[in-house]
This record gives structure tokens, C-alpha cells and sequence, in this order.
């Protein structure tokens, strides 16, 4: 075994003694306090042996303690095996796993980077000290570009309005580690001949200079279009900097890296992602990676489908746009994202297709194709269940929606209805969580969002009312709206008379 891998020491922190497996302190609740209060820069990761995520994490985690180990400032990385140390992770709020909190001079915090050892370490050094570290040496330097992605800004004078625009970058953008130096034999050594921005990288062509002039926003887009590969392999520990990014924009592949196709549909990507950098961020979805698999989920794809890619545009209700084929050709691909970016393409909407018997049931079935003509019917009063088929609180409810249907299945104009809507996507609703209930009232009245008693007679209560009890108002305002309609039907009925 080697000794670097499974190396443990013990060492003591006041009275307590705390274990180190590969620089990561190990945390018990005997020990917690006594190490937070003992250093003023402390990361702790709350896990789970079982973790998937966890073990995925551990070997990176240790990669930045041990990088962080003769810092300064001091910072230090802890763990703790929550499922041991249960009262601490109540504590601390620990709702899933890994949860991993930043304590200076004892207070926690979130810790927002990212999972590998660069990002890990570049937040780190981002929350412990200045915004971009001062080079002063040739060695710095090469030690620098040594990192995954590191920016360099090259200001000869670093009170000029372009240096100060690059800090607030710097300050501003947590997962990426930034640099500055004024010193003339770097400016030699890197070949920059002016004030400038440098982005250095371990992948695609290893190096790329702003050319625009210096400011907050070229500088902005100019790092987010270089902190990732031109084509970027999806994980579940990039994924909040994949979609959590300035661009919002994504195409994403779903193809098995095991595929024969692989290598020339990654270059051919590339091809297209160079020249629209900063538009739109080009997404391997390895389907080789089972869990990866819960993507096409989202997509309304199956196994089946693939090999075939969409794109995303997360700033417009995460609108997607599906290809006239699944042709994984330089031409097919580049022809799609031209026609996306010249805006020439419609948003495509997920729908099953009819079945057969959506209307012999008490609860009747909507999906994409028959949504409008059902739930929107001028003369009908429609509730509908959106639902996940994973969703457990859907499954709870499930019987009580059921029950309902069957109570009101002879009404004349109420109609019980649900739509999958993993699989079916329409333009009238917004679905951000499950379930999400919807009344849709007959006539030109806007749709109703029901937020009362998930119950028969919460729901029934809510259909009686005409959709006033169990909308989401105070007591004193569903009132007053049944006052009113109340009068307006009064007022209707004395008319008529």
C-alpha cells in the first residue's frame, strides 16, 4: 500500500486529539468545536460512507488539503462521518450528502465552489485573502499555470480603471483562481507587450489572450468562455458550474463514450464550439455513466433514442429545441446551432402521444397533443394534477385524486384530469415543482394555482368555492373574494330577474 494514499497520523489540537487521513483532519463530535474554534480558516465536509458523490469527491478533497497544506494563511480541510456523528449534522443543518461548510473564526458558511481540487482550493484562497495573488517571480508563475484554469492579468500600472476592472472580476468569480503582476520579466516571459488578460489551461489550446479592451464585461466573457473545455464532460460535480454559468445557452450530446462515433462527434463539437465561445457551452452527456441516464428523463428521451443531442436555453424557461435529425455530423450539428443562434428555430414541446382511452376514466389523461382542447374548454371547469412518476408526493396523493375524479366523473362541467409532466411540456403552464395543481375555470378567468389541504375534502372545498378556498390567501382574503363573488352573482341573478 502506498504510503501517501493511506497515511494517518495523530497530532493534538488543544487537549483533543484529531486523526489525519491523507491532510484531511477527521472530525468527531469529542473533537468538532475544539478544531473549529482553533482555526480561524476551517472547510468541513459532512458525509456518508455509502455516498456515491462522497466517494467521488474524497480523492480530490485530499488533493487540495494536502495543496493547501503549507498555505498561508493556514486553511485546513475536515470531514465528518455524519452518519456517526448524527448530532452534529443536526447541528449543522446537513440535509443531504456531501454538505460541505466553511467556518472563519467559527462562523459557518456555504461552501459554493466546485468538486475538483482546483476549484476546491481556488474558493478557498478567494474567501482567505485577496482577490488575485500578486506575482512577483518567474517560478510563481510556472507553479500558477500548473492549475486546470488560472487567469493572469499583466498591468504594468494596477490603479488604471482596466486593472481595477480585472479585481472586481477576480472578486466576483469564486471558482476560478485569478493572478496579477507588474513585473516587467513576466510581461517578457508570457510575450505580452501591453496591459492584458491571460487565461492559461491544462486542455484545448492551453492559452488564450483577451483582445478586446479591458473591462468588467469583456473581461467577465472572456473567463467564462475559457474556464471550461470546448467540449465539457457532464458530472454530477461540474453541474453547478455547467448550468449555474453566464451562458445559458447549452447543447448537449447524449451519446456513450464507448460509442465507435465518439472521438470524431467530440472533435466535431469542438469544431463548432470554437468559433462561438461565450454563446453557447457544448455538454457531453456520457450515457456509459448510469446515472447520467436520469438526463434524458428531463428530455423525454430514452435509451432508445440515443445517440442525439438538444439544445437548452436556461434564461427562457429552459426552452428546448430538438433537431429535424439525429445526424452526429460536423454539418448536422453546426447547421442546428446556426439556425438556434440566428433565432430561425421554434422551442420544442415534450408530448406523449393520445392514448387510446384517455376519457374512460374518472380522472381523464392530458398530455401535449390534447392539453389546450381538454383544460382549456370554455365551457368546462378543469383540475389537473402535473406530476412526476417518481415523485412521492404524487404517489401519496394518488388515491385521493383518484377518489375525486370518481365523485365528480358525472358533473356537467367539472372534469378531474393529470398530466405527466416529465413527458408532456405546454406553453400555459410553468412547472416548478411536483405535484403542481391547477384549476382552469371556464370562461376567459385565469388559471388558479391550488395551495390548500391535499385532501378530499381540501380539494373538494376548493372546487365548491369556485376555486377561492385552498388558493393560497389568508383566511380574511378568500373570504372577501367569496363575498364578492357572492355579490357579483346576486347582482347577476337580480339583472336577469
Amino acid at each position: 500500500m502506498k504510503l501517501l494514499v493511506f497515511f494517518t497520523a495523530i497530532f493534538a489540537v488543544g487537549f483533543a486529539e484529531v486523526q489525519i487521513e491523507e491532510g484531511v483532519l477527521v472530525l468527531t463530535t469529542d473533537n468538532f468545536q475544539e478544531v473549529v474554534d482553533a482555526n480561524e480558516f476551517l472547510l468541513v465536509e459532512f458525509y456518508a460512507p455509502w455516498c456515491g458523490h462522497c466517494k467521488s469527491l474524497a480523492p480530490e478533497y485530499a488533493k487540495a488539503a494536502q495543496q493547501l497544506a503549507e498555505s498561508d494563511p493556514p486553511i485546513k480541510l475536515a470531514k465528518v462521518d455524519a452518519t456517526v456523528e448524527a448530532e452534529l449534522g443536526e447541528t449543522h443543518e446537513v440535509r443531504g450528502y456531501p454538505t460541505l461548510k466553511f467556518f472563519r473564526n467559527g462562523k459557518a458558511m456555504e461552501f459554493k465552489g466546485g468538486r475538483t481540487a482546483s476549484e476546491i482550493v481556488s474558493w478557498l484562497k478567494k474567501k482567505t485573502g485577496p482577490a488575485a495573488v500578486t506575482l512577483t517571480t518567474q517560478e510563481q508563475l510556472d507553479d500558477l499555470q500548473k492549475s486546470d484554469v488560472v487567469v493572469v492579468g499583466f498591468f504594468k500600472d494596477q490603479s488604471t480603471a482596466a486593472a481595477k476592472a480585472y479585481l472586481d472580476v477576480a472578486a466576483a468569480v469564486d471558482s476560478v483562481e485569478f493572478a496579477i503582476t507588474s513585473e516587467g520579466t513576466l510581461f517578457d516571459s508570457a510575450e505580452v507587450n501591453k496591459d492584458s488578460v491571460v487565461v492559461y489551461k491544462q486542455f484545448d489550446e492551453g492559452k488564450a489572450e483577451l483582445e478586446e479592451e479591458i473591462t468588467f464585461d469583456s473581461v467577465m466573457d472572456f473567463v467564462e468562455a475559457h474556464r471550461f473545455p470546448l467540449v465539457v464532460y457532464f458530472n454530477d460535480d461540474n453541474a453547478e458550474q455547467i448550468f449555474g454559468g453566464d451562458v445559458q445557452s447549452h447543447l448537449l450530446m447524449f451519446m456513450k463514450k464507448s460509442s465507435p462515433v465518439h472521438e470524431a462527434t467530440a472533435k466535431a463539437m469542438a469544431n463548432i464550439a470554437s468559433p462561438n465561445k461565450g454563446k453557447i457551452m457544448f455538454v457531453f452527456v456520457d450515457l456509459d455513466v448510469e446515472d447520467n441516464s436520469k438526463i434524458l428523463e428531463f428530455f423525454g428521451l430514452k435509451m432508445e433514442d440515443t445517440p442525439t443531442y438538444r439544445i437548452i436555453n436556461l434564461d427562457d424557461d429552459m426552452a428546448k429545441y430538438k433537431p429535424d435529425t439525429d445526424d452526429v455530423s460536423e454539418e448536422k450539428i453546426g447547421e442546428f446551432v446556426t439556425a438556434y443562434l440566428e433565432d430561425k428555430l421554434d422551442p420544442f414541446l415534450m408530448s406523449e402521444e393520445i392514448p387510446e382511452d384517455w376519457d374512460s376514466k374518472p380522472v381523464k389523461v392530458l398530455v401535449g397533443k390534447n392539453f389546450q382542447k381538454v383544460a382549456l374548454d370554455p365551457t368546462k371547469n378543469v383540475f389537473v394534477e402535473f406530476y412526476a412518476p417518481w415523485c412521492g408526493h404524487c404517489k401519496q396523493i394518488e388515491p385521493i385524486w383518484n377518489e375525486l375524479g370518481e365523485k365528480y366523473a358525472n358533473h356537467e362541467n367539472i372534469i378531474i384530469a393529470k398530466m405527466d409532466a416529465t413527458a408532456n411540456e405546454v406553453d400555459e403552464v410553468d412547472i416548478e415543482s411536483f405535484p403542481t395543481i391547477k384549476y382552469f375555470p371556464a370562461g376567459d378567468e385565469p388559471e388558479i394555482d391550488f395551495n390548500g389541504d391535499r385532501t378530499l375534502d381540501g380539494f373538494t372545498q376548493f372546487l365548491e368555492s369556485g376555486g377561492v378556498i385552498g388558493r393560497g390567501e389568508t383566511e380574511e382574503e378568500e373570504e372577501s373574494l367569496m363575498e364578492v363573488e357572492e355579490g357579483e352573482e346576486a347582482e347577476y341573478d337580480h339583472d336577469e330577474l
